[in-house]
């Protein structure tokens, strides 16, 4: 039976307040709504402040200096919207990198090179990064530098003449004992 268990992407831990009366420290250093720092008081005075402010009493720092924990009077709940907002714009400005990659062998037979170059070309064009990847095996890693670099030599040709030009970007090689790679990119798509 197969294992149908799904890899998770471990989320950021929501930071957890501890306001108002879920402060336990007997004193606290209290920070005003407008920054002033007030100094040190009785959580009993803290709260009777924030109360009259109409705001919640929150723990920035359970040990400030001195082991004394720093307190501050403000809106809580604007706070965490104001937060939520800022992440979500964030992410709605984030660029996505999409990486594809195509894999070939040293001795690749003429059409199925330019099947893959077509594929290479479309993924370029539509802004994609491509990986490319050659893969040896037995005694082609004999000849792995020769035969390899000549044929991430043709790819660069074949995409010059495509008209990527200067705008085709390669980043640095990742060569190990059976596998070759190479990434490529365009600067700004048109």
């Amino acid at each position: 039976m197969a294992n149908n268990t799904k890899s998770t992407i471990p989320q950021p831990k929501e930071q957890i307040y501890i306001a108002n009366d879920k402060i336990k420290a007997p004193r606290v250093q209290l920070i005003t709504h407008t920054g002033q720092n007030i100094g040190v008081v009785t959580r009993e005075e803290a709260q009777q402040m924030a109360f009259e402010a109409h705001l919640d009493l929150v723990l920035i720092s359970e040990q400030g200096q001195d082991g004394i924990p720093i307190a501050k009077i403000m809106d809580l709940g604007k706070s965490l919207y104001e937060r939520k907002k800022k992440q979500k714009d964030a992410k709605k400005n984030q660029k996505i990198i999409q990486i594809k990659e195509i894999k070939l062998r040293p001795k690749i037979g003429e059409h199925d090179y330019l099947t893959k170059l077509k594929q290479i070309i479309q993924f370029l064009k539509e802004g994609k990064r491509v990986k490319i990847t050659l893969s040896f095996r037995g005694r082609e890693n004999a000849s792995k530098e020769e035969r390899g670099g000549e044929l991430f030599q043709k790819i660069f040709y074949s995409l010059q003449k495509e008209g990527f030009g200067d705008n085709l970007v390669q980043e640095k090689d990742d060569i190990s004992s059976k596998l070759w790679s190479r990434m490529y990119y365009l600067k700004h798509i048109k």
